[in-house]
């Protein structure tokens, strides 16, 4: 069953914590990223760019809305997402307790939803 882990976390920089802490950080993604590839559990993953980046797009009143920055206005951010491939949701959990950010973020799993069943998005399994 596919899973896509949802890193959220907070967007510093090398000034801010350090290059040091920037550097053991992308060590850490790529050990992860080497262990869920040697797993073979891995379908992919995505580094996004920073939130100042981002544009969020809403209906009102049926008028399309478009908005620079983040869709919430919170401290950690979506930073990156992986998607993988497992029996069922331990084996998610344990990935996602895996993933580096959990140490300095919030980590989300969600079931990924593929097809859809009479109209209703379903989970691939």
């Amino acid at each position: 069953m596919r899973y896509t882990i949802l890193m959220h976390y907070s967007e510093e920089t090398g000034e801010s914590i350090g290059e040091e802490t920037i550097a053991a950080g992308r060590e850490a993604f790529a050990a992860y990223t080497a262990a869920l590839e040697q797993a073979g559990v891995l379908i992919g993953a995505e580094v996004l760019a920073p939130s100042e980046l981002t544009t969020t797009l809403r209906m009102v009143d049926g008028e399309l809305r478009v908005q620079d920055g983040p869709f919430a206005d919170t401290k950690e951010q979506l930073g990156g997402t992986v998607v993988i491939d497992v029996p069922d949701l331990d084996a998610a959990i344990e990935w996602a307790r895996q993933a580096p950010p959990i140490h300095w973020g919030a980590v989300e799993v969600r079931p990924g939803a593929t097809h859809t069943v009479e109209g209703v998005w379903t989970p691939n399994r």
